[in-house]
């Protein structure tokens, strides 16, 4: 599985830093984050985040390459997510793994019975990081 490269921004990263010390190293979600978070390769102010790239509280479309198979999801923090709404815990493993990237790349998003689907990021449709807007 190959993993492309991806931008944060540096409030992102404290946010999620903060969030991580908050809770248990455990959790496979907290791994897979922090994971993340290592291997980001651009760290970029909030205002110099290209629209392209997804940060914390942006909605984005993806489609599942196999299926073809549309999703308009909004990354979030766990307190925020409401799978029926498409809010996705940054927790979640398509989560940790939509968040730094660009409109283009795609990812494998492990789905129930151990098979991976292919997402492809087909555009960032909002982001708060380049509106403005800062919610935590």
């Amino acid at each position: 599985m190959t993993v492309p490269s991806i931008t944060l921004t540096r409030l992102d990263v404290q946010r999620l830093e903060r969030l991580i010390d908050s809770l248990d190293d455990t959790l496979p979600g907290v791994i897979a984050l922090q994971t993340e978070l290592d291997r980001a390769e651009t760290l970029v102010g909030h205002d110099e985040v290209p629209a392209d790239v997804v940060t914390m509280n942006s909605r984005v479309h993806c489609r599942e390459e196999v299926s073809g198979k549309d999703y308009h999801l909004t990354l979030v923090y766990p307190k925020d997510a409401n799978a029926d709404e498409g809010k996705i815990s940054i927790l979640a493993p398509v989560g940790s793994a939509l968040l730094g990237l660009k409109v283009g790349q795609h990812i494998d998003w492990p789905a129930p019975g151990g098979k991976a689907l292919k997402l492809t990021l087909l555009e960032v449709e909002s982001q708060p990081a380049n509106g403005g807007a800062f919610p935590e």
